[in-house]
């Protein structure tokens, strides 16, 4: 009886583990020693069918090469090491922007102490763009008879010729609301703005005759730093008219006004002033002044900070300094002969307070000087501003947020 492929005897032992290429050799070493020890086994030895050896060696052989390849464990994945985050450095601030146009001892000051809310300011696309400029112009009397101008009187004929040079150079005016707003958050303006102060009392047709006109032509507001003195009740009511029609602004120009504040006015007398015009004005015509024009230029420290407690957002004194700007006030730190009687800013401690105005018979004349400091400015802020916003980026906006979107 021939022997049962299918038998226990021959089934495949289990040779886990054993590669392909080493069954080869099994096959062929199997297949050698089969013949091999058939050949060489003696003739009187019993013998067993060389056939069935054959087959044997061979289906074993076969058997092997058949078992399933050994596989290789599995090589462990190295765990990825983090690139630790390296801190950006912020680039160093370039410095405030200066311009040779203004005279030497009349600087411009900064008033914004947070770095962070002057560049988002800045650079808000919403906002006024760098370089918008604001030309303060302080008007007394102007007198349509008069050949030629004088100190606080302009003639007629000067007045219309700054006007249209202001127009026709681009210039647009601004009533107080927009100039604070300006000043204290960058709020958009046009980007050169003139601020048309006339200041003391006086009757409507000084409006009539000289303002409406430009008003109609071109929506230009003109403010009046009106004398609070609680009398004439016929000027407040034509004044009052006029506020009503909105396009004259009236503001505080003092109570009494005759006596100008100084270092050694008392506070009750800094007060009267400052706290009786803004009664005078809700009185008659039904607003807050956000704006104190100093009485003859006269301010103080003292003054500023109790003006400020009642609610004042600005002051303007009588000294020519220069155009403003936001977060940019020209200033003097002492009295110099290119102006002696202007009294020294900084150490009243607020800008905003004691900004600067031209005089309306000088105005004309500067208005190539001011388009120029607005350019100049302008190409400052264009060269620094990828630095500005870098530095923003590392060291403002993960507090305050990034720059918004333009609108």
């Amino acid at each position: 009886m021939k022997p049962n492929p299918q038998s226990p005897r021959f089934a495949p032992r289990a040779s886990a583990g054993v590669p392909r290429h080493r069954a080869k050799g099994v096959l062929l070493s199997l297949i050698l020693f089969a013949i091999l020890t058939a050949s060489c086994q003696p003739a009187a030895a019993p013998t067993l069918d060389q056939g069935v050896a054959l087959t044997a060696a061979f289906e074993t052989a076969v058997a092997q090469i058949n078992l399933p390849s050994e596989t290789p464990a599995p090589v462990a994945s190295e765990t990825a090491i983090p690139t630790p985050t390296v801190p950006r450095t912020p680039p160093a601030l370039p410095p405030a922007f200066q311009t040779s146009i203004l005279k030497p001892e009349d600087q411009p000051r900064a008033y914004v102490t947070d770095t962070c809310q002057y560049l988002q300011d800045k650079w808000n696309p919403n906002n006024a763009a760098p370089g918008t400029v604001v030309m303060p112009i302080m008007f007394h009397a102007i007198d349509k008879d008069a050949e030629t101008s004088q100190y606080l009187k302009i003639s007629a004929k000067d007045f219309k010729r700054l006007m249209n040079d202001l127009h026709d150079l681009g210039f647009q005016a601004i009533n107080m609301q927009q100039m604070a707003d300006f000043m204290y958050r960058n709020a958009r303006i046009p980007q050169k703005s003139v601020l048309l102060i006339v200041d003391d009392r006086a009757y409507a047709s000084k409006y009539n005759d000289h303002f409406r006109v430009y008003y109609e032509k071109w929506g230009w507001p003109v403010v009046n730093a009106y004398i609070g003195l609680d009398e004439r009740p016929d000027l407040w009511a034509e004044n009052a008219a006029l506020s009503a029609e909105g396009w004259v602004d009236y503001q505080a120009h003092g109570y009494i006004h005759n006596i100008p504040i100084s270092d050694s006015s008392t506070d009750e007398f800094i007060m009267g002033e400052m706290n009786g015009a803004i009664q005078s004005l809700q009185k008659y015509m039904n607003k807050t002044p956000i704006a104190y024009i100093w009485p003859g230029g006269g301010f103080s420290r003292r003054a500023v900070e109790l003006g400020t407690q009642l609610g004042y957002k600005l002051g303007f004194t009588v000294n020519p300094r220069g155009p403003v700007m936001y977060n940019w006030v020209p200033q003097a730190d002492a009295y110099n002969p290119s102006n002696p009687i202007a009294i020294p800013e900084t150490a009243a401690g607020n800008p905003l307070m004691t900004l600067p105005r031209y005089t309306d018979i000088s105005a004309r004349g500067e208005l190539d000087n001011v388009r120029a400091i607005s350019d100049q400015a302008a190409q400052y802020a264009e060269q620094n501003k990828a630095v500005e916003l870098e530095y923003y980026d590392i060291v403002c906006a993960p507090t305050y947020g990034a720059i918004p979107p333009a609108e």
